[in-house]
């Protein structure tokens, strides 16, 4: 009796103590849904509106959309954003799972090197390797191109790919493989059917990570695709904040930045489950 009330006792504290943690985070997400709210409704609202705090008084104004979609080539943007992340993604998973996998399992000469060289890769800054990717790029002739655009981000990418995705495949068992080769599997199709969709959680945080950040990547889209039928959603939106903000036109601006932002954000609401999950869910049962 006296052990479980000091149990219920310590349980107490220790709830106690995660309140404080718990109100700030509950005002810090009060903090964004009202600013992430005021930035919808100005969108929505004419600049004179804007500066009057008197958002929506004249009533929904969804041509700031349509003005910005129309001037601000966003929609041509849009496509080449999704087109850059999407294809970055696709093959940087290609390389780097197998790459992962391959560390993960098999013990070989320069395995610990590699390894090593991956944590030396992730301590590079991105804008250290910006000189001599625009000379290697311009001495190949390859500029403002959208394929040298997609390989610099896959590239780039595989150092962190590979090396978040390595205690995944550690984790897993290599009794799913050995279950394999017994029933005829090969090396490759072991991994592609059976250990891959294992790390399903994993693979899933890392291609939202990889996703948003390749979305909102401005540097290298500026330099290696910076033209009007190649550039990236960052720098079309970019150009037209700074054109906007010159004529004066607020509320546009901040309908393309909704514009710009929203899909991430849908992204965030409807992974988010996966996003915090990203352990390897997977185990044998004795």
């Amino acid at each position: 009796m006296n052990n479980n009330i000091k149990r219920n006792n310590i349980r107490l504290r220790q709830q106690a103590r995660l309140i404080p943690g718990y109100i700030l985070l509950i005002l810090w997400c009060l903090f964004i849904i009202v600013m992430l709210g005021w930035i919808v409704i100005a969108s929505l609202s004419t600049t004179k509106e804007i500066f009057s705090d008197n958002l929506l008084r004249s009533g929904l104004h969804w041509d700031n959309y349509t003005h910005v979609i129309r001037n601000g080539h966003l929609v041509t943007a849009f496509l080449n954003s999704l087109l850059y992340s999407a294809s970055s993604v696709f093959f940087s998973i290609l390389i780097c799972a197998p790459a992962a996998y391959g560390l993960a399992r098999f013990k070989f000469k320069f395995s610990e090197a590699i390894k090593r060289l991956l944590v030396i890769g992730l301590g590079v800054p991105g804008v250290m390797i910006i000189m001599p990717l625009f000379s290697l790029v311009s001495a190949l002739n390859a500029s403002n191109s959208k394929i040298t655009l997609i390989v610099i981000y896959v590239v780039t990418s595989i150092p962190f790919s590979t090396f978040y995705l390595l205690p995944a495949f550690t984790d897993i068992s290599d009794s799913y493989e050995e279950a394999a080769a017994i029933d005829g599997c090969g090396p490759i199709r072991t991994f592609w059917t059976i250990v891959f969709p294992l790390a399903g959680n994993s693979i899933t945080t890392l291609v939202i990570f990889q996703f948003i950040g390749k979305w909102n990547e401005y540097f290298m889209a500026l330099i290696f695709a910076g033209s009007t039928e190649n550039m990236s959603l960052s720098v079309a939106l970019y150009q037209l904040i700074v054109a906007m903000t010159r004529e004066g036109g607020w509320s546009g601006m901040f309908a393309a930045v909704t514009f710009v932002s929203a899909p991430t954000i849908i992204i965030y609401i409807l992974l988010s489950k996966r996003l915090i999950g990203g352990a390897t869910a997977g185990g044998l049962k004795g």
